[in-house]
């Protein structure tokens, strides 16, 4: 495979998220009325997935680009005594719903990032935080696969090749930082 064949697939997702923009500009605002109410953003996921919520929530926490005020924002895929004692005792497929019971208020968002949209934690975790009043967002592939039909948003990132998908999960996401660091600022 050509490097020339892997950025052409690339710019095609890039290219893709234009026609998301509405939706994009929609959730910049949920994110802000949450952040600035006090609330909080719990992002979760596997592999790869996971070190985009980590990722992402450093980016909210300590700052994006701009000094600011530190953002509520926790990944759920850090605390390995959780994850390892929680997997031991119950079930992988379960592993965010304890955290999430644990730490998300109603108001949070729950963020679930899931190439394939299948995840089985990740659709648990999101059912969790629905539950608790919190509003999700699942973060997919092209498909949106089970968690389309779950989740209160879906932001399908246009591909089916899991690279890609990850590459537009991240790049919206510093969009969203980026957007909202700006729309903080005019506070």
């Amino acid at each position: 495979m050509s490097f020339h064949s892997t950025l052409h697939r690339h710019q095609q997702m890039v290219e893709s998220l234009f026609d998301m923009a509405p939706q994009l500009d929609a959730l910049l605002d949920r994110v802000r009325d949450c952040v600035l109410a006090g609330n909080k953003v719990l992002f979760f996921g596997n592999g790869g997935s996971a070190a985009d919520a980590q990722h992402l929530a450093a980016e909210f926490v300590v700052r994006y680009k701009d000094d600011r005020q530190p953002l509520g924002a926790i990944a759920l895929t850090t605390d390995t005594s959780i994850l390892t004692a929680h997997s031991n005792d119950y079930s992988f497929d379960t592993v965010f719903d304890r955290q999430i019971m644990a730490l998300a208020r109603p108001g949070d968002l729950a963020f679930g990032f899931s190439t394939s949209g299948n995840s089985k934690n990740v659709i648990n975790g999101i059912k969790t935080a629905q539950q608790i009043g919190c509003y999700s967002v699942a973060f997919t592939g092209d498909s949106g696969g089970a968690l389309l039909n779950i989740a209160d948003e879906c932001i399908r990132i246009q591909s089916s090749e899991t690279a890609r998908i990850q590459e537009g999960h991240i790049i919206v996401g510093h969009w969203l930082c980026e957007a909202l660091d700006a729309q903080l600022k005019q506070q």
